[in-house]
């Protein structure tokens, strides 16, 4: 009997022992409530998924690896990057969403976000930002973050960059040189329009105001009012006693487009402005141009003067504001799709507070997509922006750009200026608020398309706005924009209501 006994034993506590040693190496789950990784845990793998401009670096990989390195180590977590041509974006994402397909983190525009939240495609984050996302609040003001805010929940988190803009002249550089203007005294559109007079006169082949972009139009950069999104119902002065009105009736509307025309037709406006299809920068860079209104921010002449291959600078129009237009066009989301939004949000969180994990997505590998001195950095001898293996230029889409190297040439202090920048904008009294236009979808759709007939050409001076103005308020009226106007107010009013 005691034989048997002892046997038994022996058994009872080999079988432990041999549990014990499995249970070692087999990733098994912590105690409940114990938070600590584990050293012989299996890592977390997230697919995260971003928008890219051209084809996809051919160096991703190794930013991945490296990226990974400081990832495991840090939360016991992996990545695979996962990028997606901006064309196919909407398209390919929405595939991944609606099939399931394993996705944890995804970046996620400002036009798209109610969009997601409406169908229930993001996850609320409030819990998760407490809990894992503490690198996240001590990096961003809150008043940005809650501008994020769908019905009292934050479902995306806004990249921290430029939250505000202001509006004003873009001009070649060396015009203003040779014809001596003083761009400090450039601050109302009648200072403009004596500028332009001036090229016009000295410059007869030069066009002195051109679009700032394809598609774009002089009001897009020259805002008195918080377009609330889409400008079907606006904020006039970014107050109004939040008040919403339609931009086209305005008696301010009415005077720009006024203004457009004159200008149009005394030959200071591109004659082809409304079917335009070169860029500002080839308009600028073919001598074809003189001046462009620009929605800008500190760099932002630098950032022209590269982009174009041509020194310009730049006249204030109109003070720094910011809406959330401003704060939301670029987020991160994490997807109904992932199993493990804890992780995701560890992740995210290093994208906000991680020095190392911020700069390997903006520039790449260390002494082979860049070499750095101090803090400034530029392109490792033999290597330039054509041959590098890793060079995407975007990043304002990754995290807190705040954190991010600065390249030579740019200014060093870009990102101190930058949070200056920010704090000192005017905050419009609807910051946070977000429209959902799912209520008045029929007439939004009618609506929008009365406005692409009418936007380019008015707003550019191509048409007389005293014959066409008149039609294009009637049509709106007639496509339901009072319906529209009507349900933006009642939104505002309870999100009013429930941000106090």
């Amino acid at each position: 009997m005691k034989k048997r006994f002892m046997l038994a034993s022996a058994l009872i506590i080999g079988s432990m022992l041999l549990l014990s040693a499995c249970g070692g190496n087999s990733g098994g789950a912590a105690p409940a409530g114990d938070k600590e990784v584990k050293p012989e845990e299996k890592p977390t793998e997230l697919t995260v998924a971003f928008p890219i401009f051209g084809a996809v670096p051919k160096d991703l990989s190794l930013v991945q690896d490296s990226i990974n390195q400081i990832a495991q180590k840090k939360i016991n977590a992996t990545v695979k990057l996962t990028p997606i041509s901006f064309g196919n974006w909407d398209q390919q994402i929405n595939l991944m969403l609606s099939s399931s397909e394993k996705l944890d983190l995804m970046y996620v525009g400002g036009n798209n976000y109610s969009s997601y939240v409406s169908k229930g495609q993001i996850v609320a984050l409030s819990k998760l930002l407490e809990q894992h996302g503490q690198g996240i609040a001590k990096a961003m003001d809150s008043s940005y973050l809650n501008a994020a805010k769908i019905a009292g929940s934050i479902y995306a988190i806004p990249t921290i960059r430029d939250f505000a803009a202001y509006n004003g002249l873009t001009m070649r550089k060396d015009l203003v040189d040779k014809y001596q203007i003083d761009v400090s005294k450039i601050r109302t559109l009648d200072d403009v329009e004596a500028t332009l007079k001036t090229i016009k006169e000295k410059e007869p082949n030069v066009t002195p105001l051109i679009p700032g972009n394809i598609g774009r139009t002089m009001l897009d950069s020259y805002r008195t009012f918080d377009m609330l999104g889409d400008s079907l119902g606006v904020l006039p002065n970014f107050d109004n006693n939040l008040k919403v009105v339609n931009l086209y009736e305005t008696e301010e509307y009415a005077q720009f487009t006024k203004k457009m025309r004159n200008w149009y037709t005394s030959g200071l406006i591109l004659k082809d402005a409304a079917t335009n299809k070169t860029s500002q920068f080839d308009l600028i860079k073919s001598n074809r141009g003189f001046a462009y209104f620009s929605n800008m921010k500190p760099g932002f002449e630098q950032q022209e003067s590269k982009s174009s291959g041509v020194p310009v600078v730049t006249a204030n129009l109109l003070q720094p504001v910011s809406t959330t237009t401003n704060v939301t066009g670029v987020m991160w989301g994490i997807p109904i799709n992932s199993k493990t939004p804890e992780k995701a949000m560890d992740f995210l969180n290093l994208m906000y507070s991680d020095k190392d994990i911020v700069n390997l997505f903006d520039w790449g590998v260390e002494g082979k997509h860049y070499v750095k001195s101090g803090d400034v950095i530029d392109y490792p001898q033999g290597v330039d922006t054509k041959s590098s293996g890793y060079n995407p230029n975007t990043g304002w889409l990754f995290g807190n750009q705040f954190l991010s190297y600065v390249f030579k040439g740019d200014d060093p202090k870009i990102w101190e200026k930058m949070d200056q920048f920010n704090k000192s904008a005017l905050k419009s009294k609807a910051l946070g608020f977000t429209f959902d236009a799912n209520p008045v979808k029929a007439e939004y759709a009618a609506v929008t398309n009365v406005v692409t007939q009418y936007k380019l050409p008015l707003e550019t001076g191509s048409v007389d706005p005293e014959k066409v103005l008149p039609e294009f308020i009637s049509k709106l009226k007639s496509a339901g924009i009072d319906k529209i106007i009507t349900e933006k107010q009642k939104q505002l009013d309870e999100w009013a209501k429930s941000s106090k």
